[in-house]
């Protein structure tokens, strides 16, 4: 649980124009740190943009430009994992360093946007910005202050990290996969496997690309179907799904079909996913 949280405004539509950088240490789930300044864009103030944060020329003048506070950012961000909400503040410092030929960090970003858009359903296509998930999780802050977007961030990602039971590092490998799995995962299991004879079926988020799951599922002889049906005998479930359903989230339409084909006498066994990769590894 240990990440830097990051932030930035900038004075106009140029993402290198940075007017202000906010820096939030967390270790353990705590926040330990906070940097934050106020930089000078080199750059003019778009008015829209003023009317966003607050900043304009007059509060800028003689703070540092982003050519002056780069080496103390990047000491801050060096080998971490850097977490911001949407691309957008990656981008930025990306294109501030390059405006004054700086080098770029060396560390592992996370875009708690992408988490969010994992971690809960309802939030997979909208309604993942950070002013609609803080006031769905009760995250006070003042927006738009690059300080307080950057612990509002990092407060998300703690929140998914506690709903879901992933890790900082499983978070970091589910946001490298697809949202939802693309093309076919049917398989034909290979027949000398040891479970040869089982049809398997994968629901909820997992922990590897859904491609990569029936293709271990299938070399240890299971056939893999999109669905539950008369021939389902295995219904692997991803993790953080289990996770959820002992705090009362509600179960995948899957994973209630093959509870209601259970009832009717069909031998589905339920498992984990971390479970069923004992078996098939």
């Amino acid at each position: 649980m240990n990440f830097i949280a990051l932030d930035f405004e900038t004075a106009n539509a140029d993402l290198s124009s940075i007017c202000q950088v906010g820096l939030v240490a967390f270790r353990d789930g705590k926040v330990v740190d906070t940097y934050t300044t106020l930089v000078d864009p080199d750059d003019y103030f778009d008015p829209m943009n003023v009317s966003i944060h607050g900043i304009d020329e007059d509060r800028v003048r003689g703070a540092p430009r982003f050519l002056d506070v780069h080496p103390k950012l990047s000491s801050l961000v060096a080998g971490a994992v850097v977490v911001c909400h949407t691309l957008f503040d990656r981008a930025a410092m990306q294109q501030a360093s390059a405006k004054y030929r700086l080098t770029d960090v060396t560390c592992r970003w996370l875009d708690t946007s992408r988490v969010a858009r994992r971690a809960w359903s309802k939030y997979a296509k909208a309604g993942y910005g950070l002013g609609n998930l803080t006031r769905e999780f009760g995250i006070s802050f003042s927006h738009h202050d690059a300080a307080e977007d950057a612990r509002a961030a990092g407060m998300i990602l703690l929140k998914a990290m506690e709903e879901t039971g992933f890790s900082l590092e499983d978070w970091i490998t589910r946001c490298s996969q697809p949202l939802t799995p693309q093309g076919p995962i049917t398989r034909e299991g290979n027949p000398e496997g040891p479970l040869s004879g089982e049809v398997a079926v994968f629901t909820g988020a997992l922990s590897m690309p859904r491609r990569k799951a029936a293709d271990l599922a299938a070399r240890a002889g299971c056939a893999v179907d999109g669905g539950v049906t008369k021939d389902t005998t295995l219904l692997i479930v991803g993790d953080q799904d289990v996770t959820r359903l002992a705090s009362g989230r509600s179960k995948s339409s899957k994973h209630l079909k093959a509870e209601t084909m259970i009832a009717k006498g069909q031998a589905i066994r339920v498992l984990r996913e971390s479970d069923f990769l004992q078996l098939v590894r």
